[in-house]
């Protein structure tokens, strides 16, 4: 259960008990009475930075020493860490105050309800009870002196360290908390082309509005031009930036392209006529000249020419398209969108990477491909490794990938040595049976007629192909790949000798 603090004689459910207290988005006289109040009468006291001016006002209004979890943003890689480690040490310090029937206060920046993602993850934590004290936050200053009903013009507050994902595809208007320092307002600009003025001043120069120190007596609140973002003041965590509107967000070029799509779709007889069956050719079309691009980038590495970066540019576009068209086509039946095509491969992609994103840990390729084929089994309900691998791959792809299933699975299967003495073994045997007796064997089929091979050469032939792609795949070297560059050397050997 949560509740407002205080509520007078209401008594708790026996858990151990936070209460976490606001501390206004400024100075000392925005710091609710009730915040003092309950740093006053807390068995221990938090606060979850001392870069706010009014923590010296909390600090002297608690009894005990008012501790910072500043040393976890210091020793923390990602945030998420530091505010689960915030949440430990807060239920720690809580289970050693109750047996007295005291209780731990964590006072926060501004409003508890306001990008404060340790309260959030607190006040889900079934471990302790959790009381709250209002405060307010950086918002309340910001509408003030933007002159802005943020409910009348839809904003959106983002948070400016991950602006290049969550202002995706927006157009605004934003409010852009968390702009910390230069480097997250150079990415700001950095991910945005261009920005329009708002609807209301269609002829004004792009711009946005920084808001920094809201309340203090330094209070800067400035138009910007967008090229003079990150060079018009030194932020800092009291920082925050107004974008009235985004004409090109950072999602834009996606944009563009998938109406374009649409648009084909509605005007281009061709497009119109489409299907998904009808698109499948052209899709392993794209796939196979991208594949052929990333060849030949490949090969001139390192000196790579810019036609050649180039090419691969607008393969892989070609390939974009047919993903947009199928999407589309989805959309249309009321099946899938984009964004959900989008959605499903982010999260497989985050499930299937726990050594990312979770607790558990794999320090080398070879690990995480093991770990990804169990998950991977496990989550789609697959009695076998093998289900889902296309029958209609190229043989020697087929054959490598069946073989790198086998090994995920600690499947016992020939060393390389052993593969080495099956192709000397089956070279030997194959050019034993392969000669006519008396005769040469270069005559077999030189005049371009197609001779049916027993069933056992066909065999041997198999058998010694697989053995060869095995061996390719170990030694580091995809058989597909290579068998396509000599089939590649060979037709410029041709066309050079006609």
């Amino acid at each position: 259960m949560e509740r407002v603090w205080p509520v007078p004689g209401t008594p708790t459910d026996g858990r151990p008990r936070v209460v976490v207290a606001g501390l206004g988005p400024a100075g000392p006289e925005l710091v609710p009475a009730a915040t003092l109040s309950v740093l006053a009468g807390a068995a221990r006291a938090f606060v979850r930075t001392d870069r706010h001016p009014s923590v010296e006002a909390a600090r002297r209004s608690a009894q005990v020493p008012l501790e910072s979890f500043d040393h976890h943003y210091e020793s923390g890689e990602r945030f998420e860490d530091v505010y689960t480690a915030i949440v430990e040490d807060l239920v720690a310090a809580a289970e050693l105050a109750a047996p007295g029937g005291g209780y731990v206060a964590y006072a926060v920046p501004g409003s508890p309800f306001v990008a404060e993602r340790a309260v959030e993850l607190l006040r889900s934590d079934g471990r302790v009870e959790v009381d709250v004290v209002h405060a307010p936050s950086f918002l309340d200053l910001a509408w003030d002196r933007l002159g802005v009903d943020p409910v009348a013009v839809g904003v959106r507050l983002v948070d400016g360290t991950a602006f290049a994902i969550e202002a995706a595809g927006d157009r605004g208007p934003l409010l852009v908390a968390q702009c910390h320092d230069r480097s997250v307002l150079s990415a700001m600009k950095l991910a945005v082309d261009d920005v329009d003025a708002t609807a209301s001043e269609p002829h004004a120069a792009p711009r946005a509005v920084l808001l920094h120190h809201l309340g203090l007596p330094d209070e800067v609140v400035v138009d910007v031009a967008w090229e003079d973002l990150d060079r018009s003041l030194e932020p800092d965590h009291l920082t925050s930036v107004w974008i009235p509107s985004l004409a090109s967000p950072v999602a834009s070029e996606m944009v563009r392209l998938d109406e374009l799509v649409r648009t084909l779709r509605e005007r281009c007889p061709w497009d119109r006529g489409q299907t998904h069956g009808s698109l499948a050719r052209h899709l392993l079309e794209e796939s196979y000249e991208a594949l052929d691009a990333i060849e030949a980038l490949d090969a001139a590495e390192p000196d790579v020419p810019p036609e050649v970066v180039a090419h691969l540019e607008e393969e892989l576009g070609d390939l974009l398209v047919q993903v947009l068209f199928h999407a589309t086509l989805a959309a249309e039946e009321g099946r899938f969108t984009l964004a959900d095509v989008a959605r499903q491969v982010h999260d497989k992609l985050v499930g299937r990477h726990p050594h990312v994103f979770g607790d558990t840990e794999a320090d080398t390729p070879e690990e995480v491909a093991a770990r990804w084929e169990v998950l991977k089994k496990a989550e789609k309900g697959r009695t076998s490794v093998t289900e889902g691998i296309p029958a209609a791959l190229p043989a020697l792809a087929l054959a490598a990938k069946l073989q790198r299933k086998a090994e995920s699975v600690g499947m016992a299967t020939a060393t390389l040595e052993e593969r080495l003495d099956e192709l000397s073994a089956g070279t030997a045997l194959l050019a034993a049976s392969s000669v006519p007796a008396g005769g040469d064997s270069r005559s077999a089929g030189a005049s371009g007629e197609t001779l049916d091979a027993p069933a056992e050469t066909t065999v041997a032939v198999g058998r010694l192909l697989f053995s060869l792609a095995d061996v390719a795949r170990r030694l580091g070297v995809d058989p597909e790949t290579a068998l396509r560059a000599q089939a590649a050397w060979f037709r410029r050997l041709v066309e050079a000798s006609e």
